[in-house]
């Protein structure tokens, strides 16, 4: 057997030149892609580590600028309470000194109780809406209050001088553990902001992201020391009020029934002004409601003098669109006559619906207006019976036209007398 005849009797795969070419050309051409793949990942890489390192590097510098103004924060409220601290003690100081000043100082008065009194059963004459805890009846109990409280007013204000000192202790107490809270913080994030990614003492942290319980908002940890200022602010301004009060009750306290009179008066004048505008308001109000109650009828009228003029035309187009049914043969067209006599009867029907709504709409309102119209008239018989008693009121009240008298001044009025006496004894003596 020839050379030949045994190559040709084994199965080898024979290809095409340009099978050749071709596989030639795809594993250059795959190389050549892998390259530029593993190239533009190297690119990437590149990028991304520049970038992931500004990013780091603007993180570490944004978080220390934020520990800096958390900082400033801190040491901004910390030198707020500081100074409401020191307010604090010297207000403790200055009401424990007026605390000490009070005394048992006080001269029995002749009182109007009986007036007061009698206002404020006249008062409870009024009904209903009208019974108001307006300014006028607190400033008349504030008077029966004064008056019979006035033999006493030294040991209240001095009950009053140690509430108040409780209190300010309180609000000091509190304003002293925040502001050590704050020192406390302001250390440690000012020992956070010093450190550095050099410091040796940074490591590892398990669950460092956690939230502590008993975490806040930024938002309620300036609210909770707000909080605390405003308290102790307003606690100051309440002991700063006790204060004057103090030294009002023991320097003037003769003046105090007659400036009380005349704010209840007041009261009671701006209480009547209040009732007078209130009064014509109503009267006002019950005249245009009489007036629109009667177009109102007048446009119900008319709305039903409307519907029942529809009735003829509807009649009319139904009766038109009936007869038209009975056209013979072919001559049952659905012609142009046909559909405006439709349209027609649709029309009107819904215009008569549109009507009736309208009129169930006019009824309705006309009802409402009935309703609020006796409103207005119980409204108005309230407001001439609260009108009469504040007028009586003030009719009482002339009574109090004398300022009370004083002992000072009993005691001069008899010296006057007593002169008077001595001088006609010696005058008939002469």
């Amino acid at each position: 057997m020839s050379i030949y005849a045994s190559v040709a009797s084994k199965p080898v795969s024979h290809y095409a030149p340009s099978d050749w070419h071709t596989n030639n050309h795809l594993i250059a051409t795959n190389a050549e892609r892998l390259r530029d793949g593993s190239h533009g990942n190297r690119q990437d890489s590149a990028q991304l580590r520049n970038e992931t390192y500004n990013r780091t590097s603007w993180g570490i510098h944004d978080n220390s600028t934020r520990l800096s103004n958390r900082i400033d924060d801190i040491e901004q409220w910390r030198e707020t309470l500081e100074r409401t601290l020191r307010e604090t003690d010297q207000e403790i100081a200055d009401l424990e000194k007026d605390n000490d000043l009070a005394e048992r100082a006080l001269e029995a008065k002749a009182l109007p109780l009986d007036v007061a009194s009698e206002c404020l059963t006249l008062r409870d004459g009024r009904r209903e809406i009208d019974v108001v805890d307006d300014l006028a009846s607190s400033e008349l109990k504030k008077e029966v209050d004064v008056i019979e409280g006035i033999k006493t007013a030294l040991q209240d204000k001095i009950s009053a001088s140690f509430e108040q000192l409780s209190l300010l202790r309180e609000a000091r107490q509190q304003l002293a553990a925040d502001l050590r809270d704050k020192t406390e913080a302001k250390g440690i994030d000012t020992y956070c902001k010093e450190l550095t990614i050099d410091s040796p003492d940074i490591c590892r942290q398990p669950n460092s992201t956690r939230t502590p319980k008993g975490s806040v908002t930024p938002q309620t940890w300036e609210e909770f020391s707000r909080y605390n200022k405003e308290r102790a602010d307003s606690e100051m301004r309440a002991s700063q009020r006790l204060r004057e009060a103090i030294h009002s009750t023991v320097s003037q306290s003769d003046n105090d029934l007659e400036a009380q009179r005349q704010a209840t008066e007041f009261a009671l004048r701006k209480r009547i002004h209040e009732m007078e505008r209130a009064k014509d308001e109503d009267e006002w109000q019950k005249q245009n409601t009489e007036e629109e109650i009667a177009k109102q009828e007048r446009n119900i009228r008319e709305l039903e003098q409307a519907i029942s003029d529809k009735e003829k035309p509807l009649q009319l187009a139904m009766t038109q669109l009936e007869n038209r049914t009975y056209r013979p043969n072919v001559e049952l067209c659905r012609d142009n006559a046909q559909y405006g006599l439709v349209g027609s009867v649709h029309e009107i029907q819904d215009t008569i619906k549109s009507l009736k709504n309208k009129l169930q709409d006019a009824h309705n309102n006309r009802d409402a207006l009935e309703k609020q119209l006796y409103k207005i008239n119980q409204d108005l018989e309230l407001k001439n019976n609260s009108l009469a008693l504040d007028n009586k009121c003030m009719g009482v009240r002339e009574k109090l036209t004398t300022p009370p008298v004083t002992a000072t001044q009993k005691n001069l009025a008899t010296f006057k007398t007593d002169r008077e006496v001595y001088t006609s004894q010696t005058q008939l003596l002469a």
